[in-house]
């Protein structure tokens, strides 16, 4: 599934750039996004813009014991924010230049699936493996698109279904939520793709001591689906991050996907 999500960069205040992923293999369209605190083109990351990158994810699915959709959804976001605020991707570290480049471009994400041995090759290449109560997701530095390990690029991408058992229950009170559109149909693997999207421009709108403070917590979030038009509609109009999608897979051009509610990180220092 090819997306690209338009989004409201950390203070800018406008829509300002896009997001785009890969998660069937389906040929993705290109899309590019400026972030505010990086490096214009032309500087010293010009070799590196010049290539297209893509962040794995790996979810693991083993035969009888099928991670449920939400968790997966909740925990392939949290593992994008572990992967950002690593040390590794911070100024100076080993995965530093390929965050920037992806970051600067487009963020592609492609969302595989693994059990058994592959999964336990995926797990000897650096990454980070993010565990929620029934799913574990693997995140991986990005790469070049064409030129990806040969133990992810092996993995299957296309039908990665999942169900919940039961609806999961309402949000905690002041939880970060990555609000799916009631109206659109999305494959799990998009969805888990979509959601991390989402995460991710949240993450970028954060003040320093919002971020430590969900980094503190886990990244504990929640993906939910709005109730209805109303909900969807109060959402849209609230300014908040927004991720669109390109069409290239799955749903019309222009729909949006994702809202990120992340007002309750903030309203934490407004209380105090």
């Amino acid at each position: 599934m090819s997306d690209a999500g338009q989004d409201v960069r950390k203070g800018t205040g406008r829509e300002a750039g896009r997001a785009s992923d890969r998660e069937t293999g389906q040929e993705p369209g290109k899309d590019a996004g400026t972030h505010p605190e990086r490096a214009p083109r032309g500087q010293a990351h010009e070799p590196e813009q010049a290539r297209e990158f893509a962040l794995p994810l790996v979810v693991r699915l083993e035969r009888g014991t099928p991670p449920h959709r939400t968790d997966a959804l909740e925990t392939a976001a949290r593992a994008v924010l572990t992967l950002l605020a690593d040390e590794r991707s911070a100024d100076g570290g080993e995965w530093s230049e390929r965050v920037r480049s992806w970051e600067d471009t487009a963020i592609r994400k492609v969302v595989r699936r693994a059990r058994g041995a592959e999964w336990r090759r995926a797990e000897a290449l650096p990454g980070i493996t993010v565990t929620g109560r029934t799913a574990e997701v693997r995140v991986f530095p990005p790469v070049p698109v064409g030129d990806w390990p040969r133990d992810l690029a092996r993995l299957q991408v296309s039908g990665t279904e999942l169900t919940d058992p039961e609806p999961p229950p309402a949000p905690a009170p002041a939880m970060p939520v990555m609000w799916l559109a009631p109206d659109l149909e999305m494959s799990a693997g998009k969805a888990m793709a979509q959601a991390a999207h989402g995460a991710q421009l949240a993450w970028w709108r954060l003040p320093d001591a919002a971020r430590k403070r969900w980094r503190e917590a886990d990244f504990a979030l929640a993906v939910r689906t709005a109730s209805g038009v109303r909900q969807w509609s109060r959402l849209l109009e609230c300014g908040l991050p927004v991720v669109r999608d390109a069409g290239y897979t799955e749903v019309a051009a222009g729909s949006v996907t994702v809202v990120a509610d992340f007002a309750g990180l903030l309203d934490v220092d407004a209380r105090g």
